[in-house]
C-alpha cells in the first residue's frame, strides 16, 4: 500500500506510474479537486478563466505527451499586433520580445540577458551547488547582479519587471545561483520569457485542469479529497498518515505539496535537522491573476497583442491577450507580482475592480471599462497553495543544503515541482519530479 500526498500535477503524475503498475494506493487531497497550483475557473455559458499555471512551451515533453494521449488540443497564445510598454508614465507600441527604449538601454538589456543566460549555461541542474563559482553566485542575490549590470534605469526597470514575471518575486528575495539554475532547467531565459518558441507559447484548449482531471479520472475512486494530512509517524516497517477525521497506513508514501505547507504537518520521528532548517528558509512566489472578460478580443481590431510591460509606477507588471482559442470572448490578463501584489490585494475586492480596470482602460481604451465579467486571484492567499509559482531559494541555501528536499527520509519519498531538475517551477517540472518519485518507490517495492 501506497499513499501520495496532493493531488496536484506531481502527485496526480506519481499516481499515474503507481496505477499502471498495478500497485495498491490512495491519494490524500486538501482541496475539493485536482490540479493543485493550475485551477480553471469555469462559470455562466461554458466560459473559463486559467486562475494558475495555463502555458506549455517547447521543451516541455511530458506536458505535450500527456495532452496528446488525453486527446486534449492546445492552441497557439496571440502573438500578433503592437505591444506596449508604460514606462515612467509614458506609453510606447513596440513588437518582438524587447521593447525599442533608446539604443543604450536596448544594448543593455540584451547583454544582461546574454551574461544570465552564459552562467546559467555552465549550470549542473542537478547539482548547482558544485559549480565552481556556486558560492559567489549564491552569495549575492539576482538584484544585485542586476543593478550592478544595469548601466540606464530604463534597463533595470525593464529587466526587473520580466525577471519578475518569471521568478515570481521581488528580484533580492532569491540568490544568483537559484535564479541561475531555475533559468538553466527551463532552457534559456529567452525560452522563459517568450511566447514565440517559449514556455508561453500554448494553451490547452478548455483549460488546463481538464488535463488533471484526465489525469486522475482512471483512479478516481482512489482520491479521498478534503483530507488534509496533519501528522506523519513512520517506523521500520509502515507510514500512519492521519488528519482530521482519517487514518491511514502504507508501505511507502511520497508528499507532493508545497514546501511551505510541508512545514504544518507534524512528523515523528522529526524530520532530517537539515531538512527542517531549509524547509524554513523556504518562501514562496507572490502572483495575482487579474481577469477582465468582454464580448470580444477588441484590442486586436485596434491592432494590438493584448501583451502589455510597465515599470513600477502601475499595479501590474505585464499584460496578455487570455482568450479562448476562438476568440469568442475576449480576456485581458494582466500578472500582480511580489510586491505589487501584496499592495493590490491589501485593497478592498470593489477598489481592486476599479484600479484593474482603470489599467486595462489606460492601454486599451473606454471599452475596456465595462467587462462583462471581473476576477482576481492571488494565490498567497489559498492555504494550500502558499503562493506560486514555486519555493524561492535565498542566498546560501542551495550550497548549505543542496538535494536535501527531494531527499528520502526513512519510507518517505518527496516530489513537487520544488524538486525537479528540468523546468523548476513550471507544471512539466511537477510531473517530471512525481514520476521519478513513482520510481523510488517502486523500486523499493
Amino acid at each position: 500500500m501506497f499513499i501520495i500526498i496532493g493531488a496536484g500535477f506531481s502527485g496526480l503524475a506519481a499516481a499515474r506510474i503507481l496505477h499502471k503498475a498495478g500497485k495498491d494506493f490512495l491519494v490524500m487531497e486538501a482541496r475539493n479537486r485536482p490540479g493543485g497550483r493550475v485551477h480553471t475557473l469555469r462559470y455562466a455559458d461554458d466560459r473559463y478563466l486559467d486562475l494558475g499555471g495555463q502555458w506549455i512551451g517547447p521543451g516541455q515533453h511530458r506536458m505535450y505527451e500527456l495532452a496528446t494521449e488525453y486527446k486534449l488540443e492546445w492552441f497557439d497564445t496571440y502573438n500578433s499586433g503592437k505591444n506596449i510598454i508604460d514606462l515612467k508614465r509614458k506609453i510606447r507600441t513596440y513588437t518582438g520580445l524587447i521593447p525599442g527604449i533608446g539604443l543604450p538601454s536596448l544594448l543593455n538589456i540584451r547583454y544582461v540577458i546574454s551574461q544570465l543566460d552564459r552562467y546559467a549555461a555552465g549550470i549542473q541542474t542537478r547539482t548547482p551547488w558544485q559549480h565552481n563559482r556556486a558560492a559567489f553566485y549564491d552569495s549575492i542575490s539576482l538584484d544585485c547582479f542586476v543593478r550592478k549590470n544595469c548601466l540606464t534605469r530604463n534597463a533595470y526597470q525593464v529587466l526587473r519587471t520580466g525577471l519578475e514575471t518569471v521568478f515570481a518575486c521581488n528580484l533580492n528575495e532569491i540568490s544568483l545561483l537559484h535564479a541561475l539554475f531555475y533559468i538553466k532547467s527551463g532552457n534559456n531565459l529567452n525560452t522563459l520569457l517568450s511566447i514565440e518558441k517559449g514556455a508561453q507559447q500554448h494553451r490547452i484548449k478548455g483549460g488546463m485542469q481538464l488535463l488533471a482531471e484526465h489525469m486522475a479520472q482512471p483512479f478516481r475512486e482512489r482520491i479521498r479529497y478534503n483530507h488534509a494530512v496533519k501528522k506523519i509517524i513512520q517506523n521500520e516497517h509502515e507510514v500512519v498518515v492521519s488528519g482530521e477525521g482519517f487514518s491511514y497506513r502504507a508501505n511507502r508514501i511520497i508528499i507532493a505539496i508545497p514546501p511551505v505547507l510541508i512545514r504544518d504537518i507534524r512528523f515523528e520521528p522529526a524530520l532530517p535537522f537539515q531538512k527542517q532548517q531549509l524547509l524554513q528558509k523556504l518562501s514562496m512566489g507572490t502572483v495575482g491573476k487579474v481577469f477582465g472578460v468582454y464580448p470580444s478580443p477588441f484590442w486586436r481590431k485596434a491592432g494590438f497583442s493584448g501583451q502589455v510591460v510597465t515599470d513600477n509606477n502601475q499595479p501590474f507588471q505585464v499584460f496578455f491577450d487570455s482568450s479562448p482559442a476562438d476568440a469568442g470572448y475576449g480576456v485581458l490578463l494582466a500578472f500582480c507580482i511580489a510586491d505589487r501584489a501584496r499592495h493590490f490585494f491589501s485593497l478592498q475586492e470593489a477598489q481592486r475592480k476599479n484600479l484593474a480596470l482603470q489599467n486595462f482602460a489606460r492601454y486599451f481604451g473606454r471599452q475596456a471599462l465595462q467587462p462583462d465579467h471581473y476576477t482576481d486571484h492571488c494565490w498567497a492567499d489559498e492555504p494550500w497553495s502558499g503562493g506560486c509559482y514555486a519555493a524561492l531559494y535565498p542566498t546560501g541555501a542551495w550550497t548549505s543544503f543542496q538535494d536535501e528536499l527531494s531527499k528520502p527520509f526513512q519510507n518517505i519519498h518527496w516530489a513537487g515541482t520544488e524538486t525537479a531538475t528540468e523546468w523548476y517551477g513550471y507544471i512539466e517540472g511537477a510531473v517530471r519530479a512525481g514520476e521519478r518519485a513513482a520510481g523510488e518507490i517502486l523500486s523499493k517495492a
